[in-house]
């Protein structure tokens, strides 16, 4: 009897048709990838197979090789080099970052092309051009605003042609619009938008219509997203040809049964811990102690960016000794964000970034052991993509919830119907107590004390984040008028609460038992913001003098004032008006004269001027109508 054939691995990468090229295989047995994850598996036969595809899948997926890799292989596979100035492909990213990992993997892979390789050095230089070739390369080019301006990305567009651009929106928009970039419909194949639908949610609905009007119409498209949204199932039909649609999603067993589609990795656990607010950083600090084996890399998740500029200061007299920590939010500067990120990822010692829904998807962070959701997300969506952080390709992860008790606690029923179950985080791993809470308190608050610009900081950090809670979309889970403002001042270590419109009800102590400060003797470190302080609490004390001395001339004013406002509104109005007039024809009147006395010369360029103006202001017109338009025309 013959011997039964071995059956084919559909995840086996030599499996391919039509085949991958050695180089690229060479590739990804470097990266440690063995066998295709699913969504590579059926993403990447279509795309090489000329098919439009939209991918949806759980996070940490391998999404981003699923389309770099079909892009290499049908570029080096041409019969000739792309002409300088065309472009070949564009990957669009909605943040930076994600366009700075997408370019390092690119990158990563170029290097195993020897003719691409060879041209890598020439990219790097400011002051050379990047030779021809004889045969079909890959020339890559990073868009992002702040790092580079729009001229020196022109430059580069120049001097070395690139011919697969990654960008964000915005920089795509103004590199697009210059005549030395073209994308022609026999040069141009593909454009892929990675977290298409994070790009739609986050307001560049009329840069991606700008972007698709410069691009061919004969081209493959990819979409690709954790979570497909109504706005990305409104376009997927209009304008892709025919487009396979691919759902990756992760089963849930009980009992040996399949019981419902999970929208995470098998391998990452999902917990919540219910606790008061107070207890929550001594939480944090205990869990990142206790857990064996100790995390490495760990994300905590804060609400705004506020506050993580904020705790950035006070966490580290919390955390166990041998924790970097490590901000990073959307208001820093580009240079920073990136600095940030790359100290966190590169980090030897055990890291943890905090951080906002900045670090919340798209980004590939290797090796995440723990995340921890001291804030929920205000978007219920965005909180798988926060837990996905952890246990990415098959690595185990844990990923925790802090909820306050009460009401909050219908969040878990909640995830369980959105497909997303999480269970209460085992005992072992945390236990705190109020003495715990109180010893917490008590060193934020001495580091507090210590420089009144840290004060300044929690005031504004505690405003923000009741502003963000209160802009939760499950408002009838997270309801302001639940929370324990005594509680949460102890939580943020606060030496009084903030005056806000949210507590204008509460009658309790403000100054949270602390007793009244001595405002005026509480002083910055820095001795230029304590200068101008001082002078400025000079200024008042000497200015309330001088309003005690003035009192008289004030009653004065005050029983002109209603004299006047004892008149008729309609007498008001009028003479209101008047002056209006009268202004408007002084105005004329200087512009007249001012005219007449202009040379030949001057007078064409006002009028020049005035003709730029009227068309701005009707350009500016015409777009602010289109951005009423909510409909996505599509691609």
């Amino acid at each position: 009897m013959a011997p039964a054939e071995k059956k084919k691995d559909p995840r086996d990468w030599r499996g391919l048709t039509p085949p991958l090229a050695e180089w690229i295989l060479d590739f990804v047995s470097s990266q440690g990838f063995q066998r295709m994850t699913p969504v590579q598996a059926a993403c990447v036969p279509q795309f090489l197979g000329n098919k439009d595809v939209v991918v949806e899948a759980v996070t940490g997926s391998g999404k981003t090789l699923a389309f770099l890799l079909p892009l290499v292989q049908k570029l080096v596979r041409l019969e000739e080099p792309i002409k300088r100035g065309h472009v070949f492909a564009i990957i669009v990213s909605p943040t930076r970052e994600l366009a700075v990992q997408i370019h390092s993997v690119l990158s990563s892979l170029v290097a195993f092309h020897g003719p691409s390789a060879e041209m890598t050095p020439y990219l790097k230089d400011d002051d050379s051009k990047r030779p021809d070739s004889t045969v079909p390369v890959i020339v890559p080019q990073l868009l992002v605003g702040g790092t580079t301006t729009t001229q020196q990305d022109l430059s580069f567009f120049v001097r070395h042609a690139p011919n697969v651009l990654v960008s964000t929106p915005g920089r795509l928009v103004e590199l697009l619009a210059a005549p030395q970039v073209r994308c022609p419909h026999n040069t141009f194949e593909m454009l892929i938008l990675d977290e298409a639908d994070r790009i739609l949610d986050m307001g560049f609905r009329q840069d991606l219509q700008k972007i698709l009007s410069r691009l061919p119409k004969q081209r493959r498209t990819g979409l690709f997203s954790a979570s497909v949204s109504e706005a990305v199932s409104q376009i997927i039909t209009v304008g892709l040809r025919n487009p396979v649609k691919i759902a990756v999603r992760v089963k849930s067993l009980r009992d040996g049964n399949v019981i419902e589609d999970r929208k995470i990795p098998a391998s990452l656990q999902m917990s919540y811990l219910v606790i008061p607010a107070s207890q929550k950083l001594p939480a944090l600090a205990q869990l990142v102690e206790k857990l064996q084996p100790r995390p490495q890399r760990s994300i905590v998740f804060l609400s705004t960016c506020a506050a993580v500029d904020y705790f950035q200061h006070v966490l580290p007299s919390l955390l166990p000794s041998g924790y970097n920590l490590v901000p990073l939010h959307g208001k820093l500067p580009a240079k920073a964000r990136e600095k940030s990120f790359a100290r966190f990822v590169n980090a030897v010692s055990p890291s943890i970034l905090l951080c906002t829904d900045l670090a919340a998807r798209g980004l590939d962070i290797p090796q995440v052991d723990l995340v921890c959701q001291v804030d929920p997300p205000s978007d219920p969506k965005v909180f798988i993509h926060r837990a996905g952080r952890a246990g990415r390709a098959g690595r185990k992860g844990l990923a925790v919830v802090f909820l306050h008790p009460g009401r909050e606690e219908d969040y878990v029923p909640f995830l369980e119907i959105r497909k997303t179950p999480i269970e209460p985080l085992p005992k072992p791993h945390v236990s705190v107590t109020a003495e715990d809470a109180e010893a917490a308190t008590a060193t934020i608050r001495s580091i507090l004390r210590s420089d009144r610009a840290y004060h300044d900081k929690a005031q504004r950090a505690f405003v923000s984040w009741v502003r963000s809670y209160a802009a939760h979309q499950t408002s009838s889970i997270f309801r302001i008028q639940d929370l324990d403002w005594a509680d949460l001042g102890r939580a943020w270590g606060l030496l009084r609460l903030p005056t806000m419109p949210e507590l204008r009800s509460w009658d309790g102590d403000r100054t949270l038992g602390l007793g009244e400060t001595d405002w005026d003797a509480f002083a910055y470190k820095d001795k230029v913001r304590e200068k101008a302080r001082l002078e400025a609490l000079d200024a008042e004390r000497n200015g309330t003098a001088a309003a005690a001395a003035a009192d008289g001339k004030e009653d004065e004013e005050r029983k002109k004032r209603k004299r006047r406002n004892t008149e008729a509104w309609s007498d008001k109005h009028e003479r209101a008006e008047l002056r209006t007039v009268r202004r408007e024809k002084r105005h004329k009147r200087r512009e007249k004269e001012r005219e007449q006395n202009m040379t030949e010369e001057e007078k064409v360029k006002s009028m020049e001027l005035k003709e730029l103006i009227e068309e701005v202001r009707r350009r500016n017109q015409t777009e602010n109508e289109d951005k009423k338009e909510d409909e996505f025309d599509g691609f």
